[in-house]
């Protein structure tokens, strides 16, 4: 990630497909899973590089206890 954008919702996430934080937070949000978040993005369907970093930032949400709308 270039260090000139410190806006965390601009980091993409997943390469392959370009998803950044901010969509992938949006999907949560709206009350989908990593397969879900996939289906719609795309990502975690090309490489693979992804699955941690996503993963991850799911948990992250979780335990600052940012819930979706279910």
């Amino acid at each position: 990630m270039s260090s000139k954008n410190d806006n965390p919702d601009d980091e993409v996430l997943c390469f392959c497909s370009g998803v950044r934080r901010s969509k992938i937070r949006a999907l949560y949000m709206q009350g989908m899973d990593i397969r879900g978040i996939a289906d719609m993005t795309g990502a975690l369907t090309g490489c693979g590089g992804c699955e941690w970093e996503i993963e991850y930032y799911l948990q992250e949400l979780e335990q600052q206890g940012i819930k979706p709308h279910r």
